[in-house]
């Protein structure tokens, strides 16, 4: 609890200890009215001076109609009849439920704020010997940096000396370590566990991934769902008209019943029942609860490691029915390796390379040389495999012209010989015959001089809960599952239906990606959402022109934490599914406090207008309802 918390809460204790003994004493003994009225001012100034200082001002400010207004015409008012208790209890009652939505702001706060743990304090920068300790604004590009155990790691950069175990729990919502050594790229936010690293910065401190991490948490409130904003606006419009119809009750009835009826007015008890319509009529349920379910269900998305950029995105993840797919790092690994080399052609599953053995011929071993040397130039998966498989060091002057197209593979020249090495698009683009490989997998064909010389297998890795994670999407509701890829067609489907996944689209351009999501944005039906997932390096304007983008195991990647809405910061897809039941969970608490709030308030509404309910009742209409309200609310944190 936060000191201006405690201090509400002194106040809470004080006022009711009061009210309870001057009610005790005016029962036991006939004050006089002044008395009376002198001694129960005194806890209704303790509890409700703030709230009466706040009015003041809104109406010098000509922003009248609030919360505050209505607590003060109504207490005020109540007083004014000589209802003494009933004006101070609901100002007493007031501040219990203001001090109970503030503790349950301040705990989903605190989820999001458990992120901000990751902003390092300092960094290590080693001047004469001594290791100084600097504002990390302040350290340059290329600077060696220091992190001891149990330090966090204050900024992007290469592990230059050392090797330790790093904690990434806090931005990926994982306790499993991670392992890291000389060479090995690592990222501001993680905690440093044993050993000492230096550490040679890559980028400055407010375009790491902490800062644009923090950046985007601190942000996300300031994305309105049409949720919040309409009740904002209902608000707005709202309050004055229960004012104004408050007023109505209390003039109006006593007004036709002296001139049409010739009865008596009693204004006294028209405006009781109009100031118990003020209490009734005021809207912080609203106002209160449903903003706080959005930022709960953000906080507690953090919690687990998914960034939801704002409200507006939780509400349209809450509609998803059809989720897209890339395939290579998102479900697949995107680690790929050599499985096969061909000379020519070959039979169903003859593989002559496999773990631990040899290629098999210098045939084959001179294919892969060539393959690894067109390629040196890439920094594609595939590129890196064939290297990686050829295990040599390469020797980067026997290559020259080398021409990559985008989609086919590269064309290069190799100790004077051209060397192909692509798919079957840049064979027949090159008007080369070639044979096709039976086995399943990525086929890299080769050709050298514009003869055909053979073809490498190469295979990626199924992620191990890709075919858990399609389960639990459809047993979420979502009836569509897609997957887009440029890879052959028999790779794609052997991959979706190993994962379970209901549509593919292979060998497919980048720009064919964004022609797909088109169509498939054109068949939805109207109020469902679609929902696009990358690994936001490569597919940032799929993940842009999607309903909602999903960036997938994107520690450290800036594409994907620009271009997406929600971002996943590691590479397991059960996730997805969590984000989504999240915001499903989320919005159905929405609108179960919309329903809750506006009905109960309307049945108390019509009960005070007519006499029936006095201002214990109006007291349970408002801060009754906004209490049950707001604990519905912060369930969004306990989603499991």
């Amino acid at each position: 609890m936060s000191k201006k918390q405690k201090k509400v809460l002194i106040r809470i204790i004080a006022a009711a200890v009061l009210l309870v003994g001057f009610s005790v004493l005016a029962a036991q003994v006939r004050l006089n009215r002044w008395l009376e009225l002198a001694l129960f001012l005194i806890p209704y100034l303790v509890i409700g001076y703030d709230i009466l200082k706040k009015a003041v001002k809104g109406i010098l400010h000509r922003q009248v109609f609030d919360e505050n207004f209505l607590m003060a015409v109504a207490t005020v008012g109540a007083i004014a009849l000589g209802d003494y208790k009933e004006g101070v209890a609901v100002m007493l009652f007031y501040q219990i439920g203001e001090l109970f939505q503030s503790y349950a702001v301040g705990k989903s706060r605190r989820n999001i704020s458990g992120l901000m743990d990751i902003r390092p304090d300092y960094a290590n920068v080693e001047k004469d010997g001594v290791l100084e300790k600097v504002d990390p604004f302040e350290v340059e590009i290329g600077t060696i940096i220091t992190v001891q155990p149990g330090e966090k790691v204050p900024i992007d950069g290469i592990v230059v000396e050392g090797s330790s175990t790093l904690n990434t729990s806090a931005l990926t919502g994982e306790s499993v370590p991670r392992e890291v050594a000389a060479g090995e790229e690592i990222i501001s936010g993680c905690i440093n566990l044993s050993g000492l690293l230096k550490i040679r910065t890559t980028k400055e401190f407010g375009e790491s991934t902490v800062s644009k991490i923090l950046d985007l948490v601190e942000n996300a409130s300031s994305r309105k769902s049409r949720s919040e904003s309409f009740i904002s606006k209902f608000a707005r419009y709202y309050t004055p008209a229960v004012c104004y119809s408050a007023l109505a009750l209390a003039f109006l009835p006593p007004l036709v019943r002296t001139l049409f009826m010739g009865a008596d007015a009693q204004l006294g008890v028209w405006v009781y029942r109009a100031l118990t319509f003020l209490v009734i009529s005021c809207p912080c349920a609203l106002v209160i609860s449903i903003p706080l379910s959005f930022f709960a269900g953000i906080g507690g998305a953090s919690a687990r490691g998914i960034l939801i950029k704002g409200s507006n995105y939780l509400e349209t993840l809450a509609r998803t029915k059809t989720v897209v797919f890339d395939k290579t790092g998102t479900i697949t690994q995107g680690v790929f390796e050599v499985c096969g080399i061909h000379e020519h052609s070959c039979d169903s599953g003859s593989c002559p390379l496999q773990d631990g053995h040899s290629m098999g011929t210098p045939q084959e071993e001179k294919l892969l040389e060539y393959a690894a040397l067109a390629e040196c130039h890439s920094s594609h998966p595939i590129s890196i495999s064939l290297q990686k498989a050829y295990g040599k060091k390469l020797d980067y002057s026997r290559v020259a012209d080398v021409q990559e197209i985008s989609g086919h593979g590269v064309i290069a020249v190799v100790d004077g010989h051209q060397i192909a090495a692509g798919n079957d698009k840049l064979m027949k683009r090159q008007k080369i015959s070639y044979r096709a490989c039976s086995c399943v997998g990525t086929v890299v064909h080769i050709a050298v001089d514009g003869v055909y010389a053979g073809h490498i297998l190469i295979s990626d890795v199924i992620k191990p809960h890709a075919k858990a994670a399609m389960q639990e999407l459809k047993r979420g509701g979502i009836h569509t599952l897609v997957m887009l890829t440029g890879d052959d067609a028999k790779v794609a489907k052997q991959v979706a239906a190993q994962v379970g996944i209901d549509e593919v689209r292979s060998e497919l351009l980048p720009a064919d990606k964004v022609a797909e999501v088109e169509r498939l944005l054109a068949e939805k039906r109207q109020k469902e959402t679609l929902a696009f997932v990358g690994d936001g390096i490569n597919d940032a304007p799929v993940l842009s022109r999607a309903d909602i983008g999903i960036a997938m195991g994107a520690l450290g990647s800036d594409a994907a934490i620009e271009a997406a809405d929600v971002v996943l910061m590691d590479d397991d897809p059960l996730k997805i599914a969590g984000a989504i039941r999240i915001a499903k969970k989320c919005m159905g608490i929405v609108y179960e406090n919309v329903v809750f709030a506006i009905g109960v308030k309307l049945i108390c509404l019509l009960l005070g207008a007519l006499g029936i309910a006095n201002m214990w009742v109006a007291i349970f209409a408002d801060v009754g309802v906004m209490v049950l309200a707001v604990l519905n609310a912060i369930r969004t944190l306990m989603i499991k």
